[in-house]
């Protein structure tokens, strides 16, 4: 369509007009998503008239078709700067029914959304719609929207969650998630001063149908029941991923410590549910791990105290079905083989701190990942086992993947470096060692308990047999130079020597050794260090 003409009509053209004229821009651009750029200034003045259209008392089908063609221009971060302005924010924030700036009574809110007509409620979507689209694309608008409190209306509006249509809770919600992620200083005003932790906090409760049965504890979903329908799964995600930017800085208090072991306890409920697809589960996962990691660690034996569905008597009573559902989800995101970095570091951290600072979880993850060692034909890396898995990404060229999956074992083996060697090999190991100083064996700095792994038969009688570096027994290899004449031997180890010379004069490799802390250094520093008094290490 012409937008000269567009723009004209809605100078001079009838309520009725306008409306059917932009119905039909709109249906012509609906998945427009690249817009011509010699049209830019058309655009940005379309932008304005349509505001200048929803200034005035239209109806709210006039209403619906201005915002559906605002929300296809939002589209174009280029073009909205009509729109990031304090009017252009105010007048959409009203047709979203979020009262900007002004203080909001829930139960009068509650009643004006229940006497909405159906097209009213479409307005409201489509004016929270065009928020989230001109927020995420306009740092101008982010800005206004800090200006004019938005977020007070935001949170009158989460108050109200229990009478909201699906719509208007998803883009809520989203909103929320966009203003909170991108201008972080709104964080602080969110929990100080609207208590959006406690508001999200009672909006996963209704949309996860959690009932309560002790003070963390929430009833254990029916095994028969169906699935989570698709339209709380969505809610659930939009809020965790709120919730999860407004916890993402210190906590601190009795509230706070109420409040963040009862986010445990609804994520503990979340991991034990299902939802229509695998996909969708295994997203809810995702967000639930997510936001695990921003709670502190003291706070995930919440995670395993459930005393009215009880536990197993040998992790001293504790339910370990979510840690178990932990496991399942980090074993899906490594056999995915992909994105690493996002999908599988933060359950690998998660796993170790939980390991590391509570030592039920610990025992119960080392008994499924490091059960005692029985096949020692094998590599270490070689196999299907999750050991197998875990091992493989010892070495893995993602640095910080390598180091998470190697300090998740090495906390499994409670950070003894004897252990770890058992289960991986030197050469798999010697990343960690060498970034903490072990090379020379010993432990980590963390305490354990005092309780001993109890090898295997099969272990203890190969263990001398075992190849260190590789961490199996290795078939014997036949001696190459059995069948060669002196002459030979002498030539091959020339050869070798000129090798070696070549590489060390090319600075290729460089002789290295282990210094007393256990760090690398070149190997003449390494002879000329004095041994460390009273050292405890024994001497040969």
């Amino acid at each position: 369509m012409d937008l000269n003409n567009i723009l004209y009509q809605l100078e001079t053209a009838s309520e009725e007009d306008i409306e059917k004229l932009l119905q039909q821009y709109n249906v012509e651009n609906t998945q427009t998503f690249s817009f011509d750029p010699k049209e830019e200034t058309l655009r940005s003045k379309l932008c304005h008239g349509v505001l200048t259209v929803l200034g005035r008392q239209v109806q709210p089908s006039c209403q619906k078709t201005c915002l559906e063609t605002l929300r296809i221009m939002s589209r174009d971060k280029r073009v909205l700067a009509p729109v990031a302005t304090k009017e252009g924010m105010l007048t959409l924030a009203g047709m979203a029914r979020l009262r900007a700036g002004e203080e909001q009574d829930a139960d009068k809110k509650s009643s004006q959304e229940q006497t909405l007509s159906e097209e009213n409620k479409r307005v409201v979507v489509e004016a929270l719609k065009c928020l989230c689209n001109v927020v995420y694309n306009s740092p101008a608008a982010q800005q206004v929207c800090v200006d004019v409190q938005l977020v007070r209306g935001l949170c009158a509006s989460l108050a109200t969650a229990r009478t909201w249509s699906h719509e208007v809770g998803l883009f809520t919600l989203r909103l929320l998630f966009l203003l909170s992620a991108l201008q972080p200083p709104v964080r602080g005003l969110l929990r100080r001063e609207w208590h959006a932790v406690r508001l999200l906090t009672e909006v996963l409760e209704h949309t996860l149908d959690v009932r309560w049965v002790g003070p963390y504890e929430a009833a254990r979903p029916d095994p028969q029941a169906v699935s989570m329908p698709a339209e709380n799964n969505e809610r659930a995600m939009e809020a965790l991923k709120a919730m999860f930017n407004l916890t993402l800085s210190e906590t601190g208090g009795e509230e706070d410590d109420h409040q963040l072991r009862l986010i445990a306890a609804i994520l503990r409920h979340l991991l034990m549910l299902k939802t229509e697809t695998e996909e969708k589960t295994e997203e809810a996962h995702s967000h639930a791990v997510n936001l695990l990691n921003n709670l502190p660690v003291s706070y995930l034996d919440v995670l395993i105290d459930v005393p009215v569905q009880g536990g197993q008597e040998k992790y001293a009573g504790k339910n370990m079905d979510a840690i178990e559902v932990l496991l399942d989800f980090m074993e899906k995101r490594i056999d995915k083989g992909s994105n690493y970095k996002e999908g599988l570091t933060p359950v690998l951290s998660l796993l170790t701190e939980g390991s590391r600072h509570h030592r039920e979880i610990r025992r119960y993850i080392k008994a499924q990942v490091l059960p005692p060692l029985k096949d020692v034909k094998s590599r270490p890396e070689i196999g299907t086992t999750i050991r197998n898995k875990l091992v493989r990404l010892m070495t893995h060229v993602d640095m910080g993947v390598k180091q998470t999956a190697a300090e998740f074992l090495f906390v499994l083996c409670k950070e003894s470096v004897d252990n770890l060697l058992k289960y991986t090999g030197y050469g798999n190991a010697a990343g960690l060692l060498a970034a903490r100083g072990l090379l020379g064996g010993g432990r980590g700095e963390t305490q354990y308990s005092d309780d001993q792994d109890s090898d295997t038969e099969e272990y203890k009688s190969a263990k001398p047999f075992i190849n260190p570096i590789t961490g199996h027994v290795e078939e014997p290899i036949p001696n190459p130079v059995e069948e060669m004449t002196e002459e030979q031997k002498e030539y091959e180890a020339e050869k070798l020597a000129n090798m070696f010379d070549k590489l060390s004069r090319q600075h290729v490799i460089r002789p290295m050794g282990v210094k007393p802390d256990g760090t690398l250094a070149p190997l003449e520093e390494t002879l000329c260090s004095p041994p460390e008094e009273n050292s405890d290490s024994d001497s040969d």
